[in-house]
């Protein structure tokens, strides 16, 4: 990006900005509606799979206890949030930013850097809470029934969205901070470990016999979004308090847009 674009998206009028924002953001979700069926199966095939397995199939041969598949189900959910933001985000930008160089036109639009990071972080979020939603009724489909309170959908609203925000943060770093030749590595690296440590298949107060692993999964912020979950699908189940969720997630999501957005800025220099 030149110094004569940078300056002339910084100093385009907020109405112009704001215009140029929301027709960048209404062509991304443009492209995913058309695009949807090869979208839904490249997020939900995975958590699918998952819930089918282990919710179903293992519970059905009785190799789980009954009522795992309820404990299972919001897990997944905040699997899938945070999973398809990274997902959405970093794979394309690494693309953009070092082989098809599409990232220039967007930065040639009339609105700042980082109102063009913005908008990848909305659109990776938005498709995100997609995924989650239609998680839903696939496992009313897989499972027979799925936990369900009425008086938890407000709390497992936020923790989608502060999930899917979540999900789109990570992807902004790993989007800006690795080079396309080694993004499937690094993406494996992190993918494992947020999978098997983020309690997405047990709950975080269950860990007491194992406090060392009980430490690492307490570092992983995903571990956040499904106890917020479990908090509001099945409270019965021992669980982190959702108020300690909501800040640690909020926290979280801070950090990792002041890391993303840096990086966006130094990538879209160079």
């Amino acid at each position: 990006m030149t110094a004569a674009a940078a300056t002339a998206t910084v100093s385009a009028p907020p109405v112009r900005q704001g215009r140029a924002f929301t027709a960048v953001l209404r062509r991304d979700l443009l492209v995913t509606w058309t695009e949807l069926p090869v979208f839904l199966a490249q997020v939900i095939l995975q958590p699918l799979f998952l819930l089918f397995v282990f919710g179903k199939v293992l519970s059905s041969l009785g190799y789980t206890q009954h009522g795992y598949s309820d404990l299972l189900f919001p897990g997944l959910l905040a699997l899938t949030a945070v999973i398809t933001g990274m997902q959405t985000l970093a794979f394309p930008l690494v693309i953009e930013f070092g082989w098809t160089k599409e990232i220039e036109d967007r930065l040639l639009a009339p609105m700042s850097t980082a109102l063009v990071a913005a908008e990848k972080v909305l659109f990776a979020s938005m498709r995100a809470l997609v995924a989650t939603s239609v998680m839903i009724p696939v496992g009313i489909l897989v499972l027979g029934s799925i936990p369900w309170r009425w008086s938890g959908v407000p709390l497992l609203v936020l923790a989608m969205i502060l999930g899917s925000m979540l999900g789109a943060g990570l992807g902004l770093v790993l989007g800006t901070a690795v080079s396309p030749q080694r993004i499937n590595i690094v993406f494996s690296l992190v993918f494992t470990p947020l999978l098997f440590t983020g309690c997405s298949q047990y709950p975080w107060p269950s860990l007491s016999r194992l406090p060392w692993f009980k430490v690492v999964t307490a570092c992983n912020p995903m571990t956040y979004v499904s106890e917020s979950m479990r908090a509001a699908l099945v409270p019965e189940v021992p669980h982190i308090a959702p108020w300690i969720c909501i800040l640690v997630l909020i926290v979280s999501i801070t950090a990792l847009m002041a890391i993303g957005v840096r990086g966006f800025y130094r990538r879209a220099i160079d």
